[in-house]
């Protein structure tokens, strides 16, 4: 009786996180209905005229459609391979650090923007690559002329690329740094013996060490090849930069909330939806089987 008691405890507690999910996750997904429908506000889901296959029809037809979507996909697979690239090379150098002090004092300087706001950052890079900023003020300084970092289409994707690795990467390292330290330190000490450099000990030890968890997250990164970062781009892009900068997430707002157009909001959603849940599972069946990762 006890046993059972002390589980249902448990069991209680975890009560207001599943009401959450299911008032917030579970019973907003019969909005998806809205996607086949002609959808007015005035008459609701269940008086709404039904258009079946119209809006996506519609959606293809458009030829913003393409763009958005090539956009979307460019974006997120450079965040990708940066978001990989960088923490991996970071650990790797923190690594080799001994000084323990400043090894830790930088670990925490460099994932702190990790718990900022794209609001909060978004302010920072505006006022930093703003004319009068400070990146463009270091140009005057050089002798160069001033640049409009996020109104050029050439700067934009780069722009977005690499201060999302500036708030993601310090974060990411941890992984790494946890997967270095349970590397058995007899290898090294075996390898200094046998007379290899740091280099050689780097490259035959503590590289192949990591495969797994570079493997591992590289495929579940999959996962997140249609999420280019909402938040980010909205707060950053503007209409001069909709050639390089839409996404997919930026005109489902736009179309749904600014232009009226629920319908076809709905149905670009649930396009990506599908697809992030079929890339999610081919992810999840690569990292099953190249990294023995597993949830069930």
């Amino acid at each position: 009786m006890r046993s059972r008691s002390f589980v249902w405890n448990y069991h209680v507690m975890l009560l207001p996180g599943i009401l959450l999910l299911i008032a917030f996750s579970v019973i907003p997904m019969f909005g998806i209905a809205i996607a086949f429908q002609d959808f007015q506000p005035t008459l609701g889901i269940f008086h709404s005229e039904w258009v079946g296959w119209d809006n996506f029809s519609y959606m293809f037809s458009l030829p913003d459609s393409k763009l958005i979507f090539v956009n979307t996909l460019t974006i997120a697979l450079m965040k990708i391979a940066a978001g990989l690239i960088v923490p991996f090379v970071f650990a790797l150098l923190l690594h080799e650090v001994y000084h323990v002090k400043f090894k830790r004092t930088i670990q925490t300087i460099v994932y702190l923007p990790h718990f900022m706001s794209w609001v909060i950052l978004s302010g920072v890079l505006v006022n930093l690559l703003s004319l009068d900023g400070l990146i463009n003020q270091m140009i005057k300084w050089f002798g160069g002329d001033p640049i409009m970092f996020l109104q050029s289409n050439s700067w934009f994707r780069a722009i977005i690329v690499s201060s999302d690795v500036w708030k993601e990467f310090g974060f990411s390292t941890i992984i790494y740094i946890a997967a270095l330290t349970s590397i058995n330190t007899n290898l090294y000490e075996a390898a200094a013996i046998d007379g290899a450099t740091r280099f050689q000990r780097l490259r035959h030890i503590t590289v192949p060490s990591l495969m797994t968890t570079i493997i591992l997250l590289a495929t579940l990164a999959l996962g997140n090849v249609l999420n280019a970062g909402f938040e980010q781009i909205l707060n950053l892009y503007n209409p001069i930069v909709y050639q390089t900068g839409d996404i997919i997430d930026t005109y489902v707002y736009r179309a749904g909330l600014l232009e009226i157009q629920y319908g076809l909001a709905t149905a670009v959603g649930l396009l990506k939806s599908l697809v992030s849940f079929l890339l999610i599972t081919i992810s999840y069946v690569l990292a099953a089987r190249f990294a023995n990762y597993r949830i069930f």
